[in-house]
C-alpha cells in the first residue's frame, strides 16, 4: 500500500483532521541513513508529523512552494534531528546519531530517552518576506506530545497528535503513520469531550495500522463515521539536492578560502545530510568557483 495522507473536516466543520500512512517513507529513510530501531522510530515520528504539518499550508497562500524545517536541538543520544517538508507531500530528514537502540523494560523503544531534553524549532519559509522561526521546550521527547504542545503554545491551536513507528523483529519498518486533530474557531466544549473520550479508548496508531486500518478508516474512528473528505495527498521521502545547490554554498566561502582548499586538497567533496549523495568538485571546478566568488565580491 502506498503512503498517503487525507485531510478532512468533522463536527460541523469545527475540527480539522489529518491522517497519514508513512510506512514506505520511513522505511526509505531507514535504508538511506542506516537507522537502528530507536533512531528509526524517532526520526519516523518526526518525518510523519512534519509532512502532515507541511500539508496544512497547501493552498494557504495561493502557492505551494513554501518550506518548513523542524529541528530537534536536544542533548540525548540521538544528538538532535532535522526534517524539512513542503506542501506537496515531500519530506526529508536525518538524525545526528543513526545508531541508537534504547528500550524500556517491556521491550518498547525508548524514544524519549534517545531524544533527551532541549528545544523544538519550527522555521517557516513561506516565500513571502521574512523567514520566521518559533521555538518551544521539549515536553517529553516522545515527539507526538512535543508537537501537540507546539501547536497549542506557539500557534494557539488546541491539537491532539498521535505518531507511531512499529519495527519488525529484524529491525525493518512494519508500519508507520500518524494523525493530527485540530480545533477550529467556533468549536464546542462538547466536541472536545467527545474527542477526548474517543482518543482514550483508541489503540495506538501503530496498532491501528497493524490491524489493517487505512487513513480513511482511522478518520472514521476519530469522527464517529462523520467526516468530510477534502483531499488525498501522496507522500514521499524526497531530497531536492543537486550539485548547483552546493556550488552556491561553496562560492560563499570566498576566494581566499577556496584558493586555500585548492592548494591543500586540489578537490572539494560535499555530502548531503538528507540523502547522503556525494558531490565532487575537482581543480577545474574550484577554479571556476573562485572566479565566480571574486565576481560576486566585486559586485
Amino acid at each position: 500500500m502506498k503512503d498517503y495522507l487525507i485531510k478532512a473536516y468533522a463536527y460541523d466543520g469545527t475540527v480539522r483532521v489529518y491522517v497519514a500512512r508513512t510506512t514506505q517513507m520511513i522505511a526509505h529513510a531507514q535504508k538511506v541513513h542506516d537507522l537502528w530501531p530507536t533512531s528509526a522510530a524517532a526520526l519516523g515520528r518526526l518525518l510523519t508529523a512534519s509532512v502532515i504539518m507541511g500539508a496544512m499550508y497547501k493552498g494557504a497562500l495561493n502557492h505551494d512552494d513554501h518550506e518548513l524545517t523542524i529541528r530537534y536541538a536536544t542533548n540525548g543520544p540521538l544528538e538532535g534531528m532535522v526534517a524539512t517538508t513542503n506542501a506537496k507531500g515531500e519530506v526529508r530528514g536525518y538524525v545526528g546519531n543513526p545508531h541508537v537502540f534504547l528500550q524500556y523494560n517491556d521491550g518498547k523503544l525508548n524514544v524519549a530517552q534517545a531524544v533527551g531534553q532541549g528545544q523544538l524549532h519550527v522555521t517557516k519559509d513561506l516565500k513571502v518576506r521574512n523567514i520566521f522561526t518559533s521555538s518551544v521546550d521539549i515536553q517529553t521527547g516522545e515527539v507526538a506530545e512535543d508537537f501537540a504542545y507546539y501547536f497549542t503554545a506557539s500557534e494557539q491551536i488546541p491539537s491532539a497528535v498521535s505518531l507511531g513507528v512499529k519495527v519488525n523483529d529484524d529491525h525493518t519498518i512494519l508500519h508507520a503513520g500518524g494523525f493530527i486533530i485540530q480545533m477550529m474557531p467556533g468549536y464546542q466544549k462538547e466536541t472536545v469531550t467527545t474527542i477526548e473520550t474517543i482518543l482514550k479508548d483508541l489503540p495506538p496508531i501503530s496498532v491501528l495500522l497493524d490491524q489493517g486500518n487505512t487513513p480513511e478508516m482511522i478518520a472514521a474512528k476519530l469522527t464517529q463515521d462523520n467526516y468530510q473528505l477534502l483531499e488525498t495527498m501522496d507522500l514521499h521521502y524526497r531530497c531536492d539536492c543537486h550539485k548547483e545547490k552546493f556550488e552556491r554554498g561553496i562560492i560563499s566561502l570566498g576566494p581566499v578560502e577556496l584558493k586555500r582548499l585548492l592548494e591543500e586538497d586540489n578537490m572539494i567533496e560535499t555530502v548531503c545530510h538528507f540523502c547522503l549523495e556525494t558531490y565532487h568538485f575537482d581543480a577545474n571546478d574550484i577554479q571556476k568557483l573562485i572566479k565566480e566568488s571574486e565576481k560576486n565580491r566585486d559586485n
